[in-house]
């Protein structure tokens, strides 16, 4: 059975809390994403995660401003997560039970990556191949 640390992205784009939803944006097209992990605010603090899911809620359906709000308003805070040495298995257990589609992967607190449900979809295709 694969481990998150086998198939998790430790590339992560992340953002301030503080950055405004029109940075937030630009960053994900810049990287090519659809999240941004958002940084903790003090060493003690939890990551968050932004995604387009919630930047279509806040701007669009509660027609907010991408110039006034800050990553802070639209975030998921605390995100979700796991540790590298979880099976796979129990992460897409979390993602179906929790209808989110990314988890973060921490170590003390401190962040390693994430995996998606895409990674964990790829591992079960290479089981049907």
């Amino acid at each position: 059975m694969k481990l998150v640390k086998d198939v998790m992205v430790s590339d992560v784009a992340c953002v301030s809390p503080f950055a405004k939803l029109r940075e937030a944006l630009s960053l994900m097209k810049k990287h090519s994403v659809k999240s941004l992990v958002v940084d903790k605010q003090h060493p003690n603090d939890a990551y968050g995660l932004i995604t387009y899911t919630n930047v279509l809620k806040t701007v669009v359906a509660e027609e907010g401003d991408i110039d006034l709000l800050n990553v802070y308003d639209a975030c998921a805070k605390p995100a979700l997560s796991v540790g590298k040495s979880l099976s796979v298995r129990q992460v897409a257990a979390m993602m179906t039970e929790h209808r989110v589609k990314r988890i973060l992967v921490l170590e003390d607190n401190d962040l390693l990556g994430f995996v998606t449900m895409d990674d964990i979809m790829a591992v079960l295709l290479e089981q049907v191949e």
